[in-house]
């Protein structure tokens, strides 16, 4: 479910029109919520006019204040108190559960965004900066999303209560109260503007910070193998002491803010004693209104005071909803076509017609003007120096980045027509970098199809060469590979995301460098399961090691002028172009 914001600079009206649709679901719980404030709200209002009662026979009429007179009252505000404390225990129990089912909400929406957002999004955002958002930023909207319709509910009621039933008392000082309110207001709007500020670049340096400590963890490795520890405690320390310096700033300004209210706190009090006081003096208002006036006034500012408490939550509420709403006003730049369609019975005929590809208005073309046609079962092979396209023009099959110009036809329809999830369900890709998730050998391959058998899976590891290796684990199937596979070898992961691809059997194969990282005992291991793996499917392989695509049906020369030569490996060998000097050069350097 997508919502719309004012945009990433929107102020706190446009923050809250983007996070109240979040309500919608649970105004039943909302409406409850705030009748149980004002239920409690009530009960403060009441006592002050109880006391003024009181005082007032007391000091007046003593004939009339009877014990039996004060037990009723008594026993009024006991049902009035126990009234207040159940609905205190609604509010506290209920109103912040449905808190957390707003942030559930929230973070489901936020993470099935993230998931439809391009390559192009990731290439440009780290991490850490929305992990960031996923975990921290929405831990504040829990308490944010039950306390503000609270507290600012709680508090116009008391205002506007306060100021009817004191203006019957004494009409002008009641204004003379009720003045110094939009002063406060101006001081706290100032204030608010500086806090948010301050919370968002907060929030953001916390990102920053995160992704550091992502980086340098996921790194770690490297970091210990270059004796680098205390380079990457310094870089650590300057994110963190820049983390407390934003850290200051704001609670420069929220000490600000409860300074000025204190302020006033004590110039309402001196208003109402000496204005009060003056009052009596001509008559005007009894001894028992200027108590009540005092009990008011001090509800009033205890109210004020819960507010500037408050405070603090709210900014960082309303900086989580700012931040959650910079990744959902994210573009979903790939998406299906109105009249898109599934996929049947593919045969993996594919064509470039006219492809030209960039990733942003402001880089050249890593692509132009790409025409090439591979037929189904075709095995080609793409090679060439690095910044060629060959990994982007791959990438454009499975539409994982969007055509700037031309088109892709998957067995003569335009890919652009066809659903997302038929489209990459039909293609397979072994990457270079072998990606396991944290789990067991069976999920990992499971994950190419879930819902397979357990025969399935383990016929898909055979295929892969990666039984063998599997059973001799000390939990075989069941092994825990840790995070990222980081228990296994680089030859143990790749056949195991070669098994995950075969268990998949797409009709479309993308094998990206699938061998170059891998020693050569690996390396040939790899490349039998990678050569049984394309038997009978369109292939596109992507070679490093020139060795490896000799037999391809076709081998495309990328250059940063397009296909620069295409023939298979003896015409290419013949014709003694850029593929000759490649590979006898890559020949050299192997004998060597």
């Amino acid at each position: 479910m997508r919502r719309k914001a004012a945009g990433q600079k929107a102020g706190n009206l446009g923050l809250m029109k983007s996070f109240l649709p979040y309500f919608k679901k649970y105004w039943v719980v909302l409406v409850l919520d705030l009748l149980c404030a004002a239920f409690t709200t009530v009960c403060e209002l009441v006592f002050p006019l109880i006391v003024r009662f009181i005082t007032d026979l007391g000091m007046n009429d003593l004939e009339r204040l009877t014990v039996q007179l004060v037990l009723s009252v008594g026993v009024f505000y006991l049902v009035l108190r126990v009234i207040d404390t159940m609905a205190n225990y609604f509010m506290a129990y209920t109103g912040h559960i449905m808190g957390a089912k707003i942030e559930t909400d929230m973070r489901k929406d936020l993470f099935s965004h993230l998931q439809k957002l391009s390559y192009s999004y990731y290439d440009n955002t780290k991490i850490g900066q929305i992990m960031a958002r996923v975990t921290s930023d929405l831990f504040d909207v829990t308490e944010f999303a039950h306390h503000c319709p609270e507290e600012f509910f709680i508090a116009g009621i008391k205002i506007v209560a306060s100021f009817a039933i004191l203006g019957q008392f004494n009409i002008w000082l009641t204004i003379i109260i009720f003045s110094m309110l939009p002063f406060m207001l101006f001081f706290a709007i100032l204030f608010n503007k500086k806090m948010r500020k301050a919370f968002k670049k907060q929030r953001d340096q916390l990102g920053e910070l995160n992704a550091q400590v992502e980086d340098s963890l996921l790194g770690v490795r490297v970091v210990k193998s270059f004796a680098n520890e205390e380079r990457e405690e310094e870089k650590f320390r300057k994110g963190n002491d820049g983390f407390l310096g934003i850290k200051k700033t704001a609670y420069r300004y929220m000490a600000g803010f409860q300074s000025s209210t204190r302020i006033f706190d004590g110039i309402m009090y001196i208003a109402v004693v000496v204005a009060g006081a003056s009052f009596m003096i001509y008559r005007q208002i009894t001894p028992a209104d200027l108590m009540a006036y005092l009990l008011y006034v001090t509800t009033l500012l205890t109210s004020i005071r819960r507010i500037v408490e408050f405070t603090e939550q709210f900014q960082r509420g309303m900086t989580g909803i700012e931040r959650f709403m910079e990744i959902m006003e994210a573009p979903i730049e790939i998406q299906d076509e109105p009249d898109a369609k599934e996929l049947g019975n593919v045969k993996g005929d594919i064509q470039f017609d006219h492809v030209s590809f960039r990733y942003s208005d402001e880089h050249s073309y890593v692509l132009s003007g790409i025409n090439l046609h591979v037929k189904p079962g075709e095995n080609i092979a793409l090679v060439g120096p690095s910044g060629g396209g060959k990994t982007t023009l791959c990438s454009l099959i499975p539409r994982f980045y969007e055509v700037t110009a031309g088109r892709i036809l998957l067995d003569g329809q335009d890919i652009r027509h066809i659903q997302l999830h038929s489209l990459r369900s039909h293609i397979g890709v072994v990457q270079q970098e072998v990606y396991l998730f944290s789990g067991s050998i069976y999920e990992n391959i499971e994950y190419g199809r879930p819902g397979a058998s357990r025969e399935e899976i383990i016929a898909a590891a055979k295929q892969a060469g990666a039984h063998e290796f599997i059973m001799q684990l000390s939990d075989g199937y069941d092994t825990y590979v840790g995070e990222r596979g980081v228990k296994l070898s680089g030859g143990q992961k790749q056949r195991i995301s070669i098994a995950r691809v075969f268990l998949k059997n797409p009709p479309v194969l993308i094998l990206d460098e699938a061998t170059s990282a891998l020693d050569n005992e690996s390396e040939r291991l790899v490349q039998q399961s990678l050569e049984k793996l394309a038997k009978g499917r369109t292939t596109f392989t992507i070679a490093h090691r020139l060795t490896t695509i000799r037999n391809a049906d076709t081998i495309l020369v990328l250059t940063e002028n397009g296909i620069a030569e295409q023939g298979s490996h003896q015409q290419l060998m013949k014709k003694k172009g850029i593929y000759y000097g490649l590979y006898s050069m890559y020949s050299e350097r192997t004998e060597n």
